[in-house]
């Protein structure tokens, strides 16, 4: 059996069933071995697609997302999604070609130190060097992502060991519950549970990786056992996420801030006293030492307790215990927190010319569209526009770009969403600016047969850039942002799939409606005003 024999065999095993991928020569043994397999690949267009279809795969099956490439410029197309990844806190397995070893120093072909360049973007890097060390490095590889605080990890795997035959082939997977994050220690929780008795607006919030899409009801379970706000934070703008309103004046009164797996970083303000209550403590739930002294060094004397481990263990284990915080005044705090989040403030969307479609107007039609559909999905990408969504548009599930704050993946998302949710319509919503990253993927879209709806917020323009060239340097100060009157859903048609031209807000209405009718891959671009973002209360 040769070595991509054994990876095909010990991913199947540990319950792979896609590969997402861009050929290339020196994984073509792996795509060889995926014949003989229930593992089907679908390749795309660009090599960073393969990594951000994994994510969106992973974040919801709850599986293991895994993207193939090829070495050097295909591994190097691909590193910038592992960031977003990274901090989506997705596990995401990315398995690279690379040069053999037999000729490592001798100018092989792409040989480049893929480890080296990897790392800073990975939870664990490592290069295969023999066929029977394949099945236990895979194995590794995959605890590593799904542990902790999840996260992308990377194996490159030279041409001749993917060729070579192991001597051992036959490999023992390890089953979830061997993999099962250790249970909190009982002591923990009673502190955590006394703190939050004690305490009058006290709030739970979490990371990307206990975000609602991605842990159920869990949230919701927690916060009516507790009848305390649980907030799931993972917005790049972080304080001013779009989604959660006027969450600066919820933590403006909180005493307690319970933060489980959340990282106490630029999204959080870096936790400075200024943007939280005088008086607010934190209690601090962490598997990653890099991310506790982080807390240490950002809270300070605010931190009353720092604990290591796993956050969906300590949200389980909370859900669990026996909490008396059913007080009206606790209620009150819930149902003001509830109305906080919900609050928006879209003046900005008053000051649309006559006659244009305003980004509101655009993003409540769909709305609408998303309450009349079967199964709906949200995927949010771009910059104003991609705020724009967030704050008016909502699904019982949601794939957004994550603090990263990168665009582009909005395309792949969908088809990774679609393989995830194949009974699902699918909302893509993303700046005309953010659609020319990943086009090309509406070919793979058609060539698979992976409907879904993109809607374009058309504004022939860089809009989050260009806002900040006319706050920060005046409307005489304009460059290098905007872009053109380009007929996307023109080229959408000629990929295969469906296109919609809207200029009217009469006409959107019909458009959407016959994107979702056309059971293709559909771009509805729509005309529209270029308005800044929605402003955050309170803020």
């Amino acid at each position: 059996m040769r070595g991509a024999d054994v990876l095909i065999k010990t991913l199947a095993q540990s319950g792979v069933r896609h590969l997402f991928s861009l050929s290339g020569n020196q994984i073509m043994p792996v795509y060889d071995a995926s014949i003989d397999s229930d593992i089907k690949i679908t390749h795309t267009r660009h090599e960073a697609s393969t990594v951000f279809m994994a994510d969106a795969y992973a974040q919801l099956t709850g599986e293991l997302g895994v993207a193939l490439v090829t070495a050097a410029p295909g591994f190097g197309n691909a590193l910038a999604p592992l960031f977003t990844a990274w901090s989506s806190e997705t596990p995401v397995l990315f398995l690279s070609g690379d040069s053999p070893v037999a000729q490592d120093g001798h100018g092989a072909f792409q040989e480049f130190d893929q480890v080296a360049a990897s790392s800073p973007f990975t939870k664990f890097s490592k290069r295969i060097m023999s066929a029977d060390d394949m099945a236990a490095d895979v194995q590794q590889a995959i605890e590593i992502a799904k542990s902790g605080r999840p996260g992308p990890v990377h194996l490159a795997l030279p041409f001749d060991v993917l060729n070579a035959q192991a001597t051992a082939s036959d490999s023992q997977v390890a089953s979830a519950n061997d993999n099962a994050p250790a249970a909190p220690k009982s002591e923990d929780i009673e502190t955590v549970v006394a703190a939050l008795a004690s305490a009058h607006t006290p709030v739970i919030i979490t990371g990307p990786a206990l975000n609602k899409t991605r842990s159920g009801t869990l949230l919701n379970e927690l916060q009516d056992a507790a009848q305390v706000p649980v907030l799931a934070l993972e917005s790049p703008r972080g304080l001013k996420d779009p989604s959660l309103g006027s969450l600066p004046k919820v933590f403006a009164e909180a005493d307690l801030i319970v933060n489980l797996g959340k990282r106490v970083d630029f999204t959080l303000g870096f936790g400075k006293p200024q943007n939280f209550a005088p008086s607010c403590k934190w209690i601090v739930v962490d598997p990653e030492p890099e991310a506790r002294t982080q807390a240490n060094l950002n809270l300070a004397d605010r931190l009353q307790h720092l604990f290591d481990g796993n956050a969906t263990a300590y949200a389980r284990a909370l859900l669990s215990a026996h909490m008396h915080t059913a007080s009206a005044d606790r209620k009150t705090w819930l149902a003001k927190v509830t109305e906080l989040t919900a609050s928006r403030d879209f003046a900005s969307a008053q000051s649309v010319p006559e006659g244009s479609i305003s980004p509101l107007a655009l993003c409540e039609a769909v709305k609408s569209a998303i309450e009349n559909a079967d199964e709906p999905l949200l995927i949010c990408d771009g910059g104003e526009f991609g705020q724009w969504s967030q704050a008016v548009l909502s699904a019982k599930e949601r794939v957004i770009n994550g603090p990263a704050g990168a665009i582009g993946g909005c395309l792949p998302y969908a088809l990774g969403a679609k393989y995830a949710r194949p009974n699902s319509t699918i909302f893509a919503m993303m700046g005309d600016g953010t659609v020319g990253f990943q086009f090309a993927e509406f070919e793979t879209a058609a060539r698979e047969k992976l409907p879904f709806v993109l809607v374009i917020g058309n504004d022939a323009c860089w809009n989050a850039e260009h806002q900040i060239q006319l706050r920060e340097y005046g409307p005489e100060r304009l460059v290098g942002c905007m872009l053109s009157e380009a007929r996307y859903d023109l080229a959408v048609a000629g990929l295969g799939g469906h296109g919609e031209f809207v200029t009217e807000l009469s006409e959107l209405n019909g458009a959407i409606e016959r994107a979702i009718a056309s059971g293709k891959p559909a771009c509805v671009n729509v005309r529209m005003a270029g308005l800044p973002a929605p402003i955050v209360p309170g803020h």
